[in-house]
């Protein structure tokens, strides 16, 4: 038997916008529940109506969201006779894909989910979107180097968006993107003249690869899925 939860809670669990904007839904008086204008702290289980404006919210199964430190050597597809595809490496109960992709030379950072309103919203190159990288390249660069990426690099025939660039060592850099071009940093570097030894995506947006093992996954915190509404401007949908 599932157990009842706030309606603020089964709105985020379903994917719908963050609890602040559950919240402020209830107030306004658009959602109902078995007829009833819903209030604050009400509680609803699977047998009960919940509606916004007179539009059913079926209860379903809940959206997964989950993210994932993908090793190297990792293929980014859910196509099944693909060696060590994503899917296959999580082993993940419910039919999940992911959001972009991470290339299998390169590790890091990478978000899956069942979910599929939400990826173009997050992969969308006009929401700008942040991605931050930390990467090696073969030889050591100077300041140069980081002036004319940061200011964008022509590829694939034309030019990069400009992107924050900070040195970390004698050939490693921070890159924090807000587009998603196909191999984008590394045809970066190469047209400056520089090989790509080591890739290491370490956030996309608010949520960071930080505590989490390479080869591990885990569902995002509440706190991660509100922030990911909000940014995502679920309520506007």
């Amino acid at each position: 038997m599932t157990t009842a939860i706030r309606i603020n809670k089964f709105f985020t669990e379903h994917g719908i916008c963050s609890r602040r904007e559950a919240d402020r839904l209830v107030e306004s008086g658009a959602i109902t529940i078995n007829g009833h204008v819903a209030k604050l702290g009400d509680r609803v289980g699977p047998t009960d109506v919940i509606a916004r404006d007179g539009q059913v919210i079926p209860w379903g199964k809940a959206p997964v969201y989950i993210k994932y430190h993908k090793p190297v050597g990792v293929t980014t597809t859910s196509e099944s006779h693909v060696d060590r595809n994503i899917i296959a490496e999580i082993g993940h109960p419910e039919r999940i894909f992911p959001i972009g992709r991470l290339d299998k030379d390169s590790s890091g950072l990478i978000l899956l989910t069942n979910d599929g309103d939400i990826v173009n919203e997050i992969l969308r190159t006009e929401f700008g979107h942040e991605r931050e990288y930390i990467v090696e390249v073969d030889h050591p660069f100077d300041q140069s180097f980081l002036d004319q990426m940061s200011r964008g690099v022509t590829i694939l025939g034309s030019k990069t968006k400009p992107c924050q660039m900070t040195r970390v060592g004698r050939n490693r850099f921070r890159i924090v993107l807000t587009e998603g071009r196909n191999r984008q940093i590394r045809r970066m570097c190469q047209a400056l003249g520089y090989r790509v030894t080591s890739l290491h995506r370490v956030r996309i947006m608010h949520i960071t690869v930080k505590g989490l093992s390479v080869g591990a996954w885990k569902e995002l915190t509440a706190e991660e899925r509100g922030q990911l509404m909000e940014a995502m401007c679920r309520s506007k949908a």
